[in-house]
């Protein structure tokens, strides 16, 4: 189909769009009419939203941090649906930074610490026998951190006495070095709230009670240290947005960088973040993987069965980017020079083709939405047998890959080099996920 390359966090596909006029690196060109939009104001409108995108979602961490204190002080069935609720607020504006990841190394370096999935949720806490007793691949596959003070990564007695967030970050982080030991993040969390979904692709998301965290009548054992996980988890979350809203701020490094480039350098970066979390990211890996096997367990919020909405608000980041419009949480718009007024002055019919795919792609998610929100929820959509719920993710995923094509002519009419977007053997060789 297209040259591929590999990445190092999974066996991944790459397309390898080239563009109608390479450039050098330092040079930047476009034709008469986009020189209307000058390309370091499309460059600083893309810093000025990933730096509120991060920040919204840093505010909604520190709410969700807040909440999880209150459970931690009186657990119950309201405070711990306080909480879950806190956790899919933060959601929203997360998942809309995702298309600031793959052209920008920095931050994909960093997002495995926020949001890496899937998990081995055994070696956080108990599990149901359903999950088994070992994996051949993980020795850690049911260490419970949770009920033990002492576990052994590669032979070495660790002491987990005292659940901090430098344990979970420093040693239970992809211990062993095993990508499936994630120890931090929202996945970690989520699964801390809710518990295991053990309804396969029937209705139902997990149900952990609340009283897994009321030290005087304490349920599945370990109530104190489950709370300390928790809470050392959250706060964790808190300080690496923290990080990485710096790191967009006026003085951060992201936005310097970006900034010092060649201005056809950091367009490639935009274009490439949009590109791979289109096609390979959320139409591979996350959608067409899971739909492939019919298996709840490739749900990217597998615990809380919010992956629709997940699934949505990342095709918002991505049409947010191209269209140089963020809306806050707080209900504030943050907007500039677009790149999408780039493409425009380059080639009229390109930013029509491509506006009306991302808002495809969009209505596509949100259709997906619609039935999770009428009652099946995204794991019964891909379920086996269920044509109506697989038409409906499959129209997404067509719709990712369609745009992704309209991404690529971007590319072209704007005269940029060659571009790697990420891709996935779920698409580009899907015979291989059955080997």
């Amino acid at each position: 189909m297209f040259p591929t390359l590999s990445t190092p966090r999974q066996v991944r596909l790459c397309w390898a769009f080239a563009a109608a006029t390479a450039l050098t690196a330092a040079v930047f060109v476009l034709p008469a009419r986009a020189a209307e939009t000058d390309p370091k104001a499309v460059i600083k409108t893309y810093a000025d939203i990933a730096q509120a995108g991060y920040e919204d979602s840093l505010n909604t961490a520190k709410a969700l941090d807040e909440a999880v204190k209150t459970l931690i002080a009186e657990p119950n069935d309201a405070t711990l649906e306080a909480a879950r609720t806190a956790w899919k607020a933060a959601r929203v504006p997360y998942q809309q930074t995702e298309a600031f990841r793959f052209g920008n190394a920095a931050v994909d370096e960093w997002e495995g610490k926020v949001n890496a999935w899937p998990l081995d949720e055994g070696l956080i806490d108990y599990v149901d026998p359903s999950y088994g007793t070992e994996s051949d691949e993980n020795a850690l596959y049911t260490a419970n951190v949770i009920a033990n003070t002492e576990i052994e990564i590669d032979g070495e007695k660790v002491d987990v006495s005292v659940i901090t967030p430098e344990l979970l970050s420093g040693k239970l982080q992809e211990a062993g070095g095993i990508e499936a030991n994630v120890a931090t993040g929202y996945h970690a969390i989520e699964f801390l709230l809710w518990g295991q979904d053990l309804n396969g692709t029937k209705p139902g998301a997990g149900k952990r009670p609340a009283t897994d965290y009321n030290t005087a009548s304490c349920t599945n054992g370990h109530c104190d240290r489950r709370a300390q996980y928790l809470k050392a988890a959250t706060d964790l979350l808190v300080s690496d947005l923290a990080d990485m809203a710096a790191k967009w701020g006026p003085d951060g490094e992201i936005r310097k960088g970006l900034e010092v480039e060649a201005a056809n350098t950091s367009l490639s970066t935009i274009l490439t973040g949009m590109g791979s979390l289109s096609y390979g990211e959320l139409a591979g890996e996350r959608m067409k993987l899971g739909l492939l096997l019919h298996d709840p367990e490739e749900e990217h919020d597998c615990f809380s069965d919010n992956t629709d909405k997940s699934h949505l608000y990342d095709a918002i980041g991505i049409r947010n980017v191209y269209q140089g419009r963020y809306k806050r949480v707080d209900g504030s718009v943050v907007e500039g020079p677009s790149l999408q007024a780039l493409v425009e002055a380059a080639d009229p019919a390109i930013d029509v083709e491509l506006s009306g795919k991302l808002d495809a792609s969009v209505a596509a998610m949100e259709a997906m939405t619609k039935r999770a929100e009428g009652g099946e929820a995204y794991d019964q959509q891909i379920a086996e047998g269920n044509a109506e719920g697989n038409k409906t993710v499959q129209a997404a995923i067509d719709a990712l890959v369609d745009q992704t094509k309209s991404i690529q002519r971007a590319v072209s009419v704007l005269k940029l080099d060659a571009i790697a977007f990420e891709g996935s053997d779920s698409l580009d060789a899907p015979d291989k996920v059955f080997q």
